[in-house]
């Protein structure tokens, strides 16, 4: 075979979604750091606790929008004041902050206040013991931040931060950071381990849904200056933090986690909210060389070679519901294109994805047909349902069941996206997969089979029907990688797709729906899937050559919370033939150095 396995289908998706970035990627210790929302009771921001007999209220925010924001939300953009009337211990503080012993805490408090006044920044254990503890002088003439690096010398998983003075006064914060010292541009280093393990080529970014709430000209300015963003789709896309995303991460920090984890950006554009114009100059800002405007100010930003970002996609899931802007295919199809024109006139090789309810004749006709001049690929989401396990009796007919849904329905939607593009100029993105509800629950053996199960159809069905690229929907905290205060794991669907990961780039020696082989140079990697409930399946592979490397990965269940266990695989080698036999519901892979002689 001269098939290839595209490293474009080991994609993943990082949308601003309930406990991805905040809670997840992002290393930023606290909650509402920017005051959104409405005050509290006695006008102290939400997350936040009073101390002492301080005065609160909201005031005009320090932070704010960049150039053409016009999504017009409500309550994205306060700042706290703090008023002692007398001479007291007072200010505010929050709690349940998790403090990693000998590790130093850099705090940044963006304030100013009505005449000169120090401020003492604190980490305290529950009981009020102090940590560590700085104090800064906060001065009268408008904004401006003061850093101070905390250490505390054990650690502490309900530690607080306390900010305090003792002067009668007033003080203004515009906004709070508290993140370790070991961030990488205020990413965790953990997950970010996490993500190259799975073996991501690519990412897409920052939706998903979220792409519509996302205004990309609000990451030029400062990160603490940046306005939060309301969520639209407040209940699925930020419930975590009550409806707002606090933009900890902008174009520059996606580009450089894409390029440390070894991925390709994929972004996706607003269409709704930002004009063609401002995604030109989006796409002028990424590619652009320092002859052009936005291409000189990322070099002026600390950029200077151009990103290079072919990926892009013409927003999300349009003709849904939820999405705000055009909702019928011909209203879509004529509003992107002008979008899709003005980019392609900056920079001439992107590769560009339009949305839609698909598979759907009308939407392939009227959207993807009438875009095929300048969007070639056309995107496909599916989720698959999850079993709900409660009766013990009919827990191998869900498990079955969920299983052959790899089939049933992911395989039947590709084929009928296909028969209804009806056009082999246009290909496909699966940009979003995954068992429905993977975000709501704890991870499953189940889950685990069923992606690896996944990723075998798609290299069996990548070629004939047209797939280029592939997204699953998502890693951190939704599915993969299950990101905890302490630490950061894979999850059974994680393991699956690390495990899945060895094939890319590889050349397609044989693909069955349980038995994958690739070539890479002289090495042979294969994945073999066992995918019963209650058997054990033997497999006979006809190679030869030494054996590197033969692992399994075993569970004794398939309900949720069940976890594979890696353990050697035994492998009877017969002259060409080796043997092996996998238990139920089971995964294995192999590493074999073929002998240069054959």
């Amino acid at each position: 075979s001269t098939q290839s396995v595209s490293p474009l289908l080991f994609g993943d998706n990082l949308e601003y979604t309930r406990g991805c970035i905040n809670g997840g990627l992002s290393a930023q210790l606290l909650r509402n750091r920017k005051f959104v929302g409405k005050p509290a009771r006695y006008g102290c921001a939400h997350e936040w606790y009073p101390i002492g007999k301080t005065v609160f209220a909201f005031d005009a925010s320090y932070t704010r929008h960049g150039e053409g924001y016009r999504m017009h939300r409500n309550h994205e953009c306060n700042a706290q004041s703090m008023t002692n009337y007398a001479v007291q211990k007072g200010g505010f503080g929050q709690k349940d902050l998790y403090i990693r012993g000998g590790m130093a805490h850099e705090c940044i408090l963006t304030a100013k206040a009505f005449t000169e006044t120090v401020v003492t920044v604190a980490l305290t254990a529950y009981d009020g013991t102090v940590l560590d503890s700085a104090a800064v002088t906060v001065g009268a003439d408008g904004y401006m931040p003061y850093t101070v690096m905390l250490t505390s010398s054990e650690t502490c998983t309900d530690a607080r931060l306390e900010i305090t003075f003792e002067t009668v006064g007033t003080v203004w914060i515009g906004a709070v950071s508290l993140l370790p010292s070991d961030n990488y541009r205020g990413m965790r280093r953990d997950v970010i381990e996490c993500m190259k393990t799975l073996g991501i080529k690519l990412l897409r970014w920052p939706g998903g849904n979220f792409a519509g709430e996302y205004h990309w000209l609000d990451g030029l300015l400062p990160r603490e200056e940046r306005a939060p963003l309301q969520s639209h789709l407040g209940l699925e896309t930020q419930p975590h933090t009550n409806g707002y995303d606090f933009h900890e991460l902008n174009t520059d920090d996606f580009v450089a986690l894409c390029r440390e984890i070894g991925a390709e950006p994929f972004i996706t554009l607003n269409p709704t909210w930002n004009t063609p114009e401002e995604s030109a100059a989006w796409v002028e800002y990424c590619n652009g060389d320092e002859t052009t405007p936005y291409g000189r100010l990322r070099a002026e930003r600390g950029y200077r070679d151009p990103y290079h970002v072919q990926f892009w996609s013409l927003g999300n899931e349009a003709g849904y519901g939820h999405m705000e802007g055009a909702n019928t295919a011909d209203a879509y199809a004529k509003h992107v294109r002008e979008h899709a024109v003005k980019m392609h006139n900056v920079s001439s090789d992107l590769i560009l994805c339009s949305s839609g309810p698909y598979p759907n004749a009308e939407w392939a006709r009227d959207s993807a047909a009438a875009l095929s001049d300048v969007a070639d690929v056309v995107s496909l989401h599916h989720y698959t349902p999850f079993p709900g396990y409660v009766n013990p009796e009919k827990r191998k007919e869900e498990y079955e069941g969920m299983i052959r849904r790899v089939q049933t329905e992911n395989a039947a939607c590709i084929r009928e996206m296909r028969r209804t593009l009806n056009r082999d100029d246009l290909k496909i993105s699966f940009d979003e997969w995954n068992a429905w509800y993977a975000w709501y629950r704890c991870g499953s053996v189940t889950e685990g089979i069923f992606a690896a199960s996944f990723m075998h159809m798609l290299y069996r069905y990548a070629d004939p029907f047209g797939i280029t690229m592939a997204c699953h929907f998502e890693s951190v905290n939704e599915g993969s990688i299950r990101v905890y205060p302490d630490r950061a794991d894979l999850s059974p669907t994680g393991l699956a797709i690390s495990v899945m990961r060895h094939h890319a780039g590889g050349v397609l020696c044989a693909a069955q729906q349980d038995a994958v082989a690739t070539l890479h140079d002289n090495g042979l990697y294969i994945t073999l899937i066992n995918r019963t409930f209650d058997g054990d399946k033997t497999f006979r592979i006809h190679t030869a050559g030494e054996i590197l490397s033969a692992v399994q990965y075993t569970s004794d269940d398939v309900v949720q919370g069940s976890e594979f266990t890696e353990s050697p695989l035994s492998v009877q080698e017969n002259g060409s033939c080796i043997q092996l036999t996998l238990g139920a519901h089971s995964i294995a892979y192999l590493k074999i150095m073929i002998l240069s002689s054959q």
